[in-house]
């Protein structure tokens, strides 16, 4: 299995300590799960429509995994195979420990050697660092890889995440089709559901939409390639806040609209039992140019960054 979720147990404001990522208590239960609870995804996170692509002058035809377009890399995508352990440094101030992945040519219909990497860090002041690495060995390829990490601040247990308080910083978004292909098109959030520029609840305007949040975020100050924050999260009763900054164009926000399955403990999660909020490329741009292209070429690296700061108010 790619590298997953294991317990993130954090204090609440008056002191107790409470795990807030979904999860299960063993590993076939993440290999059974439908979605890639916690995993990093690729070659290709998200959604590429009908299931191809044009690199270059050749059309790339990749299996199909959700109806006729690809999702999360295609039916064998990076959660789903067997990653090494490069290094694992458990003890001093910094732990950490690194993952790494050959995925090899014509893998799942992509072109090219990949040689991925992905690092989980923990710093001070309850700070934890992921870091994905990829190096194109022999062809230019298309690279979008994710943490795909379930998130309940009250507590993987503690029911839906509708009261949870969050701010997004994006001005605009991609819109999508019925079956969640971006149009091409990116518009202002202003006036629309979408609009977390001010924090609100999650539950606040969510019966506006069809099922719920699922949609991609094209994140201000994007384009320079530096650290900006993506998204602040605040549960009230808890107190516990979570704090995403990213070198990446865009963050998925999805409120598991129908998630239905036996987590830790036993626990059945239930829609709306947690968010995900994914930094990444944009999804399927490598069919609309002027999205910011995923393209990684031999002798550039794909270094995505994504920090996650917690704290209590």
């Amino acid at each position: 299995m790619a590298p997953a979720s294991s317990p993130l147990v954090l204090p609440d404001k008056n002191g107790k300590r409470g795990d807030i990522a979904l999860g299960f208590d063993t590993i076939q239960g993440f290999m059974n799960a439908s979605s890639p609870f916690g995993a990093t995804v690729g070659r290709v996170a998200n959604r590429i429509a009908k299931a191809q692509f044009t690199l270059n002058g050749i059309v790339y035809k990749l299996p199909a995994n959700s109806g006729n377009n690809t999702i999360h890399g295609g039916p064998i995508g990076f959660s789903k195979v067997v990653w090494k352990v490069k290094k694992y440094s458990p003890d001093g101030a910094i732990p950490r420990i690194d993952f790494t992945y050959h995925s090899f040519d014509g893998e799942q219909g992509f072109p090219g050697d990949l040689l991925v990497r992905t690092s989980y860090t923990l710093l001070g002041d309850n700070q934890v660092c992921i870091t994905m690495k990829a190096e194109a060995l022999n062809k230019a390829t298309p690279v979008n890889l994710v943490n795909h990490a379930f998130w309940n601040l009250g507590g993987h247990n503690s029911g839906d995440i509708l009261s949870e308080k969050i701010q997004i910083f994006a001005s605009h978004y991609t819109p999508t089709d019925s079956k969640l292909i971006p149009t091409g098109e990116i518009v202002t959030v202003k006036g629309t559901p979408y609009d977390f520029l001010t924090a609100r609840t999650v539950g606040s305007r969510i019966n506006e939409l069809p099922k719920g949040y699922d949609i991609n975020y094209a994140l201000d100050g994007s384009g320079s390639g530096k650290l900006k924050k993506a998204a602040i999260v605040h549960d009230e009763k808890s107190g516990r806040v979570m704090e995403i900054v990213t070198n990446q164009p865009g963050v998925q926000f999805f409120t598991s609209n129908t998630l239905n399955v036996k987590g830790k403990g036993g626990f059945m999660y239930k829609p709306h039992g947690g968010l995900c909020l994914e930094t990444q490329g944009f999804p399927d741009s490598v069919n609309h140019p002027n999205f910011p292209s995923q393209i990684v070429n031999p002798g550039k690296p794909y270094n995505h960054i994504m920090l996650f700061k917690f704290s209590t108010l």
